[in-house]
C-alpha cells in the first residue's frame, strides 16, 4: 500500500485508473471482529457512482464502496513470472483454439465465431481477441444471432489475470447480464521435464482417435463432428495404454497438439481402477517425447479450478497457472454445449 512521508495510507488511484491493475485496502462491511480491513488485488473495471468494481486473477468481481477505501494503488500488470515459458495471453489463446478447430467460423472483426454442433464450449463460443469493429451491444447482438440461427446458446470466451486478458470485457458483459458458466486454468511448463518424467512402456502413439481410444475418452456417443474437432490441429497425436485384460478398454489415453515451439496436453484420462499407478505421467511423458521430436520447447494443459488431484500433478510436473480463462452465457439462451 502506498504510505505517505507522514506514515500514514494513502488513496493513489482514481476513475482515470480504470483499466490498470490495482491493490487496495478497504474497511471490511462485515467480517472476523479484530480485522477491520480486507485487501483486493485486480483490474479496476469500473468506477461509478462512488462504487469501484475490480476483477480479480480469478475472474471474479468485488465491489468496494469509495467511502470504505483506505488505500491503493497502482500495480504492475502481471506480476513476475517464477517459472515456465513466457507467453502473452493472446499467444496462448490463438495457439490453444487452433488446437481445438471448430467446424464452421466466422468473422467479425477481429473476433472469431467457433461453432461445432454444440460439442464443448471451446468450440461454440466466441474468441474475441480485439476490436469486433462496431459498438459491443451491436457486436453482441450479431453473436446472439448467429448462434440462435444455429441452435446454439450464445457464448464469449475470455481470459483474466494474465498479460493482455480481458478483465473489462468481462465486466462489460456482466454489466448486460452475461453469466459466467465455466472456469478453468490455462498452465504452462517447460516440455523437456514432462519428457523425462517416466519411461513410456507400453504406449502407443497414433495420428487418429481409433474405437480403443474412444472407449476411455469420457464423452460417450462422440459423432463425426466431435471426431473432427478432436483430429483437428497442426500435429496432432493420440496416446494409448492398453487394458489390462485383451479387449478392455484402454487403461490410459491422451492427445497432444504440437504447434511451433508449443505442445498442447488434453484428455488425459486413466482407468478409476488403476490411477495412482503413473499411467497418466507415462501417457504425458510419450506425448511430450514425440513433441520434443519435432521442434517444441514449452507446453501448455487446461484444468478446472476444482480438479485436485489434475492440479497437484501438473504442479509436480513443472506446470504452474498462466491465466483463467471463463465462457460468458447470453442471458436467457437455451442450450449447453457439451462441455467446456
Amino acid at each position: 500500500m502506498e504510505i505517505s512521508a507522514a506514515g500514514r495510507l494513502e488513496v493513489r488511484i482514481t476513475a482515470a485508473d480504470v483499466g490498470k491493475r490495482v491493490s487496495v485496502r478497504s474497511l471490511r462491511e462485515h467480517g472476523v471482529p479484530g480485522e477491520r480491513f480486507t485487501d483486493t488485488v485486480g483490474v479496476l473495471t469500473s468506477w461509478d457512482k462512488g462504487v469501484l468494481l475490480l476483477t480479480k486473477k480469478d475472474g471474479e468481481s468485488v465491489r468496494i464502496a469509495e467511502s470504505a477505501l483506505v488505500a491503493g494503488k497502482v500495480v504492475p500488470s502481471v506480476p513476475a513470472r517464477r517459472r515456465g515459458p513466457a507467453a502473452s495471453y493472446e499467444e496462448l489463446a490463438r495457439v490453444a483454439a487452433r488446437a481445438w478447430r471448430p467446424v464452421e467460423s466466422e468473422r467479425l472483426g477481429d473476433w472469431e465465431l467457433r461453432a461445432a454442433s454444440g460439442f464443448t464450449r471451446r468450440a461454440n463460443s466466441v474468441l474475441p481477441l480485439g476490436d469486433p469493429g462496431v459498438p459491443l451491444d451491436e457486436a453482441l447482438g450479431a453473436v446472439t444471432r448467429w448462434y440462435g440461427e444455429r441452435g446454439l446458446p450464445a457464448y464469449v470466451q475470455t481470459a483474466t489475470g494474465g498479460e493482455g486478458t480481458q478483465e473489462l470485457l468481462c465486466a462489460e458483459l456482466e454489466a448486460r447480464g452475461w453469466v459466467r458458466e465455466v472456469t478453468a486454468e490455462v498452465w504452462t511448463g517447460a516440455l523437456a521435464p514432462v519428457a523425462d518424467r517416466a519411461e513410456p512402456a507400453g504406449v502407443g502413439l497414433s495420428r487418429e482417435a481409433g474405437a480403443a481410444w474412444l472407449a476411455r475418452y469420457q464423452r460417450k456417443g462422440v459423432s463425426e463432428v466431435a471426431l473432427r474437432v478432436l483430429g483437428s490441429g497442426p500435429s496432432v497425436w493420440f496416446a494409448t495404454v492398453p487394458g489390462p485384460v485383451e479387449g478392455a478398454p484402454p487403461a490410459a489415453v491422451g492427445r497432444c497438439v504440437v504447434d511451433g515451439r508449443w505442445a498442447g496436453f488434453a484428455a488425459v484420462e486413466v482407468d478409476p481402477a488403476l490411477r495412482r499407478q503413473g499411467l497418466g505421467t507415462a501417457v504425458m511423458a510419450a506425448l511430450a517425447r514425440q513433441a520434443l521430436d519435432e521442434g517444441a520447447s514449452a507446453a501448455w494443459l487446461q484444468v478446472e479450478a476444482d480438479n485436485e488431484g489434475a492440479r497437484a500433478l501438473y504442479s509436480r510436473m513443472g506446470f504452474a497457472a498462466h491465466h483463467a480463462y471463463h465462457h460468458y452465457r447470453a442471458p436467457d439462451a437455451d442450450g449447453v454445449p457439451n462441455g467446456r
